[in-house]
Protein backbone atom coordinates (compact mmCIF):
# COMPACT_ATOMS: atom_id res chain seq x y z
CA UNK A 1 0.00 0.00 0.00
CA UNK A 2 1.13 3.58 -0.69
CA UNK A 3 1.20 6.59 1.31
CA UNK A 4 0.74 9.79 -0.15
CA UNK A 5 2.70 12.77 1.44
CA UNK A 6 1.91 16.19 0.76
CA UNK A 7 5.60 18.59 0.30
CA UNK A 8 5.72 22.47 0.43
CA UNK A 9 8.32 24.51 -0.22
CA UNK A 10 7.89 27.41 1.61
CA UNK A 11 9.32 30.66 2.53
CA UNK A 12 9.70 31.96 6.60
CA UNK A 13 6.29 33.72 6.80
CA UNK A 14 4.95 30.94 5.48
CA UNK A 15 4.49 31.92 1.40
CA UNK A 16 4.09 28.56 -0.04
CA UNK A 17 6.70 28.97 -3.37
CA UNK A 18 6.06 24.49 -4.49
CA UNK A 19 3.77 21.88 -3.95
CA UNK A 20 4.04 18.24 -4.78
CA UNK A 21 2.72 15.13 -3.88
CA UNK A 22 4.54 11.91 -2.53
CA UNK A 23 4.05 8.24 -2.50
CA UNK A 24 6.03 6.44 0.15
CA UNK A 25 5.74 2.39 0.39
CA UNK A 26 5.48 2.35 3.72
CA UNK A 27 3.77 4.16 7.15
CA UNK A 28 6.76 4.38 9.07
CA UNK A 29 9.63 6.48 7.55
CA UNK A 30 12.58 8.66 7.76
CA UNK A 31 13.40 11.98 7.08
CA UNK A 32 16.16 10.44 5.34
CA UNK A 33 13.78 8.52 3.51
CA UNK A 34 11.63 11.66 2.80
CA UNK A 35 14.25 13.40 1.63
CA UNK A 36 15.81 10.68 -0.81
CA UNK A 37 12.46 10.10 -2.17
CA UNK A 38 11.42 13.49 -2.87
CA UNK A 39 15.30 14.57 -4.84
CA UNK A 40 14.26 11.50 -6.57
CA UNK A 41 11.40 12.32 -7.82
CA UNK A 42 12.14 15.58 -9.02
CA UNK A 43 15.58 14.41 -10.85
CA UNK A 44 13.48 11.54 -12.64
CA UNK A 45 10.94 14.00 -13.69
CA UNK A 46 13.51 16.16 -15.31
CA UNK A 47 15.39 13.22 -16.83
CA UNK A 48 12.35 12.21 -18.82
CA UNK A 49 11.44 15.37 -20.55
CA UNK A 50 15.05 17.40 -19.98
CA UNK A 51 13.21 20.64 -19.95
CA UNK A 52 14.46 23.98 -20.31
CA UNK A 53 14.58 24.64 -16.64
CA UNK A 54 15.19 22.04 -13.19
CA UNK A 55 12.83 22.93 -10.26
CA UNK A 56 13.98 21.13 -7.13
CA UNK A 57 15.43 20.79 -3.71
CA UNK A 58 19.16 20.83 -4.74
CA UNK A 59 20.56 23.14 -7.19
CA UNK A 60 22.31 21.22 -10.18
CA UNK A 61 26.15 22.78 -11.12
CA UNK A 62 26.24 24.28 -14.01
CA UNK A 63 22.93 26.16 -13.78
CA UNK A 64 21.49 29.56 -13.08
CA UNK A 65 18.88 30.73 -10.70
CA UNK A 66 16.21 32.20 -12.45
CA UNK A 67 12.73 33.45 -11.46
CA UNK A 68 11.88 29.92 -13.27
CA UNK A 69 14.01 27.79 -11.97
CA UNK A 70 17.65 26.57 -12.12
CA UNK A 71 18.46 27.17 -15.95
CA UNK A 72 20.97 24.55 -17.08
CA UNK A 73 23.70 25.73 -19.21
CA UNK A 74 23.11 22.53 -21.86
CA UNK A 75 20.06 20.48 -21.41
CA UNK A 76 21.75 16.95 -20.05
CA UNK A 77 20.16 14.59 -17.76
CA UNK A 78 20.90 15.25 -13.83
CA UNK A 79 22.17 12.41 -11.52
CA UNK A 80 19.80 11.87 -8.91
CA UNK A 81 22.91 10.48 -6.90
CA UNK A 82 24.58 13.30 -6.44
CA UNK A 83 21.42 15.58 -5.58
CA UNK A 84 20.84 13.21 -2.73
CA UNK A 85 23.90 13.60 -1.84
CA UNK A 86 23.83 17.21 -1.36
CA UNK A 87 20.24 17.17 -0.12
CA UNK A 88 21.30 15.30 2.69
CA UNK A 89 24.58 16.96 3.74
CA UNK A 90 22.71 20.66 3.34
CA UNK A 91 19.99 19.04 5.86
CA UNK A 92 22.52 18.25 8.13
CA UNK A 93 24.63 20.96 7.86
CA UNK A 94 21.19 23.46 8.36
CA UNK A 95 20.81 24.56 5.10
CA UNK A 96 17.10 24.47 4.85
CA UNK A 97 14.91 22.83 7.93
CA UNK A 98 12.47 20.17 7.59
CA UNK A 99 8.69 20.34 9.30
CA UNK A 100 6.79 17.71 9.87
CA UNK A 101 3.14 18.89 10.56
CA UNK A 102 4.56 22.18 11.53
CA UNK A 103 7.01 20.00 13.64
CA UNK A 104 11.36 20.85 13.00
CA UNK A 105 12.39 16.96 12.33
CA UNK A 106 15.95 17.33 14.19
CA UNK A 107 17.53 14.07 12.45
CA UNK A 108 18.11 12.30 8.85
CA UNK A 109 17.10 9.22 11.30
CA UNK A 110 14.26 10.79 13.16
CA UNK A 111 11.29 8.48 12.43
CA UNK A 112 7.58 9.75 10.69
CA UNK A 113 4.63 7.87 11.40
CA UNK A 114 2.53 9.02 7.53
CA UNK A 115 -1.01 9.57 8.11
CA UNK A 116 -3.90 10.49 5.04
CA UNK A 117 -3.05 14.11 5.40
CA UNK A 118 0.88 14.21 7.16
CA UNK A 119 2.52 17.42 5.33
CA UNK A 120 6.37 18.16 5.06
CA UNK A 121 7.62 21.78 4.53
CA UNK A 122 10.99 22.48 3.17
CA UNK A 123 12.25 25.61 4.47
CA UNK A 124 15.58 26.86 2.37
CA UNK A 125 18.29 29.42 4.16
CA UNK A 126 20.75 29.05 1.30
CA UNK A 127 20.64 27.90 -2.40
CA UNK A 128 21.95 24.36 -2.73
CA UNK A 129 24.28 23.26 -5.53
CA UNK A 130 24.71 19.88 -6.38
CA UNK A 131 25.17 17.37 -9.31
Amino acid sequence: MAYTLTIKDETFPGKVLHQMELALQNELVTVKDIIEARVTKEVEDYNQKLPQYFSGLVQPTDTELTINGYKLKERKKIDPEKQVFVALNAFQNNGYFVLVDNKQAESLEEEVLLTGNTTVSFLKLTPLVGG
